[in-house]
């Protein structure tokens, strides 16, 4: 049977040619990936901040901003599929292009992620598709690995699986520990963020099969 060619999926922002695109910011604490994209924002908009922690520091980064916001937190939800449900009708509620998950904990539900399909990304402390997980830092260390980095991907329903959209290394010292080797990741992984989400909102993006490609 002959396979059928694949087709690229074009992607990009929807809103009106008169209207920036709009961003909401998923965060989980201290918000300083959140901090970097408010103060370096260009073309387009911080339209709404969401957390599933009503002490979030990252939540009074956004009001300090002017930044509306809304809280989503597991504890006032029945069960896990009734949040995740929440946590669409937050984001809904803001109607964003982009969707950047920036320091969230929590693991996406379908219903985000079938609703804004290719449209939620998030930022990962290691050259995916090595060291994936909630201890990346510590792991590529473990591993002995002379550069590792930072990764920005498209949101799928696995952990740290999906399409990357670009990466940066970062070199690993002789006499670094987990500490001082996520500090230098995330300087870079700061930038690289907001590079990202700048050229995504403004010039969009596509995807063929694992392949993103900015606009």
């Amino acid at each position: 049977m002959t396979e059928e060619p694949q087709v690229p999926t074009a992607t990009g922002p929807e809103s009106s040619a008169t209207a920036q695109p709009r961003v909401t910011v998923v965060v989980s604490g201290s918000g300083t990936l959140l901090q970097a994209l408010l103060d370096n924002a260009q073309g387009y908009t911080i339209s709404s901040v969401l957390s599933d922690r009503a002490d979030a520091l990252g939540l009074e980064r956004a009001r300090a901003a002017g930044v509306p916001t809304a809280v989503v937190e597991l504890k006032d939800f029945p069960d896990r599929a009734a949040w995740n449900q929440g946590l669409l009708r937050a984001v809904d509620t803001f109607k964003p292009d982009l969707i950047v998950l920036a320091g969230f904990m929590r693991i996406i539900g379908e219903p985000l992620l079938a609703a804004y399909d290719g449209r939620v990304i998030n930022t990962h402390p290691a050259l995916l598709p090595s060291f994936p997980g909630a201890h990346g830092v510590r792991d590529a260390l473990a591993h002995g690995v002379k550069v590792t980095g930072c990764s920005v991907i498209l949101v799928d329903a696995g952990t740290d699986t999906g399409p990357i959209v670009a990466q940066q290394a970062v070199e690993v010292l002789d006499d670094d520990t987990e500490e001082s080797l996520h500090e230098r990741i995330k300087v870079v992984e700061r930038a690289l963020l907001v590079d990202v989400v700048e050229r995504m909102a403004v010039g969009g993006w596509s995807v063929e099969g694992r392949r993103v490609r900015l606009g």
